[in-house]
Parts: structure tokens; sequence; C-alpha cells
């Protein structure tokens, strides 16, 4: 998400902070750097400016009193950052049953494949959802909602045979009051035109959803914020999703624009799978950007995967007795790969965001762990549960078994090894007191899941 514009601050920080002293001098080459990586970015470049102006402002401030730390500074950033975005963002608050929000916008902007992500992101926390098809202009639109229904097993409700959509909504609205959200797919245009407003407007009447969404993609840059505010007026939308955060320069001005329109950013897509998704908080996400960590959303992930998966009790119970097994190896290691890629995990956890790891690097262990996960299911059920009688024949045969070397098993073994003298040592310990350990106190404080580990440890 944004990586070019994380990567480029990332630098300017480390920059400043290993500077030996602070001064003036000191504190413009790093806000000249902030401003670099905001421009590339496509953020509007008056806004770069005014943030710019304001932190040079606050932070001289404190230089004139002799107050110089570092940390400060950063903090300073940060807080300029998020003053920008929103400050606490803007959340959907599920106040009556069935909640229906209705999404909209142009042609390409993934609306339809968006409203699946939405319906997987309430349906993880606990909600009955339904999607319902409204898009009864493009070809094969009620199809796609049934795929993608089918994958997240919620149903659909359409009618392919019928082009009048508020006489679908007809048609099923007998079947709301059954689910907690509903979330409405309709059709887009090339352009907000006469026909798209009238057409909304009356879904809008016979629908009456409580929230009306407009999906934005972020490729489109600071013409997000004209686009928004057209919406808005025309069709009194509540909040944006914006989507292709991924591998886009323009995400940056993307998301201020929209949010200077007045039009709040309520999620935004981070990649191509259907829990991809997340619900956009300001101060989240410039702590990722600027390298510090999002503890709170890495929770959020293990926590769902945990209910997802239904982690079984004896395993827990074995994992805080020390033992593990490569069955339980191989369900850490699909679940961080559900997790998300190690370079988005990484700039979640404090401390590793700002190390500078390289992507090669990263791209390199990830492309260890699918080597991993091939010699895995070589394995019979006996030498899964009894790694320690794995011997040289039984390699051989595991090698050739997964078209992999005989060093790829005994990597895989010794890696195995050392992570369960981990899981040893860590017997009875106050996950509290490990994370300080990791990420120098990042959770103090934090409230944490009974019997929550960090997947792949």
């Amino acid at each position: 998400m944004l990586d070019k514009l994380s990567d480029a601050l990332k630098s300017g920080m480390r920059k400043f902070i290993s500077a030996i002293f602070i001064d003036e001098t000191t504190l413009n080459a790093f806000v000249n750097d902030m401003q670099r990586a905001l421009l590339q970015a496509d953020v509007e470049v008056k806004l770069v400016f005014k943030i710019s102006e304001d932190i040079k402002k606050r932070a001289k401030e404190e230089i004139g009193k002799g107050q110089v730390a570092k940390e400060h500074i950063i903090k300073i950033v940060y807080e300029e950052l998020v003053k920008v975005l929103g400050e606490q963002g803007s959340k959907i608050e599920l106040r009556e049953r069935p909640y229906k929000i209705l999404l909209l916008g142009l042609f390409g902007n993934g609306k339809t494949t968006t409203a699946g992500k939405l319906a997987k992101y309430y349906l993880n926390r606990g909600k009955k959802v339904c999607l319902l098809a409204l898009d009864t202009f493009r070809a094969a639109a009620y199809e796609q909602l049934m795929q993608i229904g089918a994958q997240i097993k919620v149903p659909v409700f359409g009618d392919p045979s019928q082009k009048n959509p508020e006489k679908v909504i007809d048609k099923f609205k007998h079947e709301f009051d059954k689910y907690d959200v509903i979330i409405a797919d309709s059709a887009g245009r090339n352009a907000l035109s006469k026909e798209m407003i009238d057409e909304i407007t009356g879904i809008n009447k016979v629908l009456k959803p409580q929230e009306v969404l407009l999906v934005q993609g972020a490729d489109i840059g600071q013409n997000a914020k004209e686009q928004a505010t057209a919406f808005r007026q025309a069709l009194n939308i509540s909040g944006v999703i914006i989507t292709k955060l991924d591998g886009t320069a323009k995400g940056g001005g993307a998301i201020t624009a929209t949010t200077i329109a007045h039009a709040p950013v309520k999620f935004l897509t981070v990649g191509e799978k259907v829990d991809d998704l997340e619900e956009f908080e300001p101060k989240r996400f410039v702590s990722r950007i600027l390298g510090m960590g999002d503890i709170e959303t890495l929770l959020e992930k293990a926590q769902e995967l945990q209910k997802e998966q239904n982690i079984e009790k004896d395993m827990e119970e074995r994992l805080k007795k020390g033992e593990f097994n490569l069955k339980d190896y191989r369900a850490q290691l699909n679940a961080m790969k559900k997790m998300g890629s190690l370079s988005k995990l990484i700039n979640m956890i404090p401390g590793l965001g700002m190390a500078g790891i390289p992507k090669d690097m990263l791209d390199m262990q990830e492309g260890r762990m699918k080597v991993y996960n091939y010699v895995l299911d070589s394995m019979t059920q006996y030498e899964l549960e009894n790694p320690d009688k794995i011997n040289a024949s039984r390699i051989a045969r595991i090698a050739a078994g997964s078209g992999t070397s005989e060093d790829d098993v005994r990597e895989l073994l010794k890696q195995y090894k050392q992570i369960k003298a981990m899981m040893k040592g860590l017997k009875g310990k106050d996950l509290e007191k490990m994370s300080k350990r990791m990420g120098k106190g990042a959770l103090k404080g934090m409230p944490l899941p009974k019997g929550f580990k960090f997947p792949g440890m």
C-alpha cells in the first residue's frame, strides 16, 4: 500500500534520525525530503507546502526552547499528517438492522469486487450479510456478483431478466429483515450523467440506504477531489471507498483530495484478495507509512484468522506447553500467508518498518515459504507428527516427492527445530512481556486476546 511514498518517507526519517545534531538546517533538509515524497505521491502542491510550513513552525518553536529530541519532531510530523487526513476518521456505525449500504461509482473502479470485500469484512465480524445485485446495466454484472457471493458464502439477491433496479428491490425486500447488513451493487457509467443521477436517486427512494459510498480508484490522484465533490453534491454520498491502492503512485493524492473534498474515506482496498479491505483510520494509516507500525490492525487480522480457522483447543494447549510439530508449523505458515505478504506484515510491527529490510530479501523469504509448503505437503502424517523420526532416507524421499532438494528439506527441519526451541522458551511466559522484547514496548498497555500468538512464530 503506497510503497513508494512509504519508502521515501522512511528513507528521509532514517537520515534525520541518524543526524548527530538537530538544527534548523537538518530540519529543513528533512522537510524537503518529505515534500518530495508527498509530491511524487501526487498530493496537491498547496497542501504539501501547508503541511511543511506547519511542521517547520511547530518544530522550530521546540528547537528554540532547546528541545531537540528527534522523537518529538517525528511526533509533530505524524500529528500534522494525521490532521490532514481527518484525525479521527469516519467509521460506519451499524446503528440499525438491517443496515443498508449502497455502492456507486464509475466504470473500472472495482465496485462489484469491492461489494464482495465489504461483505466479507462484515461477515468476519459476525454479521449476517447479503448482497443485492442492482447493476442491471452492465452485461454479466449479476453473474459476477453471484460468483463472488458463492466464494465468500454470502447470499446474492437479483434478477438478471429485470432491467429496472427499483423493481429488483421490491421483489426481494421481504428478505431484508433476515440480515444485519445489506450491500447493494449499483450500475456504473463512464461519467456522472443525468441518467446515472436519476437511476441512483430512484434506488435511494426505494432502498432507503443508511450509507451511500462512492467507490473510487486511487489511480485518478488529485482528480478524486473534483469527482468526490460532484458525487456528494448530486447524490449526497456519505463517504468513499478507495480502491487500487496497490501499485499506484497517485494513492496519496486520492486519499488527501477526497478528504479535503469533505467526502470522508471509509475503507481502503489494499490488494486483490477478498480479505484485502481495511477500515480507514488516519492514525493507523500514517503510522504504517512512516514505518511506526500498526499493531492494532495486525491484532485484528490475527483474531479474524483465528475465528475463521477455528483453531483447536488441543493445539493451543500444546503450544502453551511448548509442544510443536510440523502440522502446527504448516498451520502457522498457512496462517501467515492468509494475513498478507511479508512486507505488509513487517510494516505493521513497530520498529521493523523503519529497519529498511530490502524488498528482495522479503521476496526471497516468501519464496522459501512456498518451498517449505511443497516439502510439508510431501510428508506423511507420521512424519508431520514425529519430525524427529525423519532420517536420511526419508529426507531423500520427501525431496524427490516435492520436487525440491535434500538441502531444502534439511533447512526446513532446522528452522522448525529453532522455532520449537523458542516455543519451549516462551512456555508459561506472558505475551505482553514477550512483545516488549520484540517490539521494544510497542504493545505495552494494549489488551491482547487470550492465547494470541504471531503467525509464523
